[in-house]
């Protein structure tokens, strides 16, 4: 349940084919239409930061800007290890856009200096993985209000599994493309049974194209 007092306001989003992948086999995530692509810089212009895990960013190399919206949301970066390149985009305008990189205590410190010298701000929170609600405390401190989470499946996963979304946008694509190695909408561990998963209201249904964007609420 949102509580304003310690922690954002959390939006999941993502783009799934029909069969629930978010990315094919060979790791390509081009899955909205152009139309979905300006609704989703749009709403990013709307919030206040936008989070994502290290392996969106080492595998699609996104700039996370809202190109199609207007103002730039600050960029989150959960990486436990530090492992973001330095030749990343995000990491080639941090000095201008506001960039924070979570990391855990298991960390180098050589690494998080390096970061640093590009720009970007780095906060430590967790032992061996980046503690999610700390993370979101702090992130709620600095002025943060509304984020805007467009993780992996183990980041949505771990956002979910803990409490931590008031709303999830997904835009259904005309596509299946199968792959029992493609990433899902949510990976992680999973949970035992049907009954024990987390339940979600269904609030709104938008058409755009022949996209379905689906609007839910967690049933807390």
């Amino acid at each position: 349940m949102f509580t304003a007092r310690y922690r954002p306001y959390v939006i999941m989003n993502a783009a799934m084919t029909l069969d629930g992948k978010i990315a094919a086999k060979s790791n390509d995530s081009k899955i909205s239409s152009k139309l979905d692509l300006i609704r989703v810089h749009k709403l990013r212009a709307k919030v206040d930061a936008i989070l994502v895990g290290i392996n969106t960013v080492l595998i699609d190399n996104p700039r996370l800007t809202a190109r199609y919206g207007g103002k730039n949301p600050v960029r989150v970066i959960v990486d436990s290890k530090s492992r973001i390149r330095s030749g990343a985009r995000v990491m080639h305008s941090c000095k201008t856009i506001p960039t924070i990189v979570a990391s855990s205590e298991t960390a180098p410190k050589s690494k998080i200096a390096r970061i640093r010298s590009l720009g970007a701000d780095v906060v430590v929170c967790g032992k061996k993985r980046v503690d999610l609600e700390r993370l979101l405390m702090l992130l709620k401190k600095r002025g943060i209000n509304r984020l805007l989470v467009e993780g992996g499946g183990e980041i949505n996963w771990s956002m979910l599994r803990n409490g931590l979304v008031d709303e999830v946008m997904v835009t259904i694509a005309p596509r299946i493309v199968g792959g029992r190695d493609a990433v899902t909408l949510v990976e992680g561990e999973g949970f035992a049974t049907i009954d024990n998963g987390i339940k979600l209201k269904l609030v709104k249904v938008r058409k755009l194209g022949n996209e379905l964007i689906l609007f839910y609420r967690p049933i807390n």
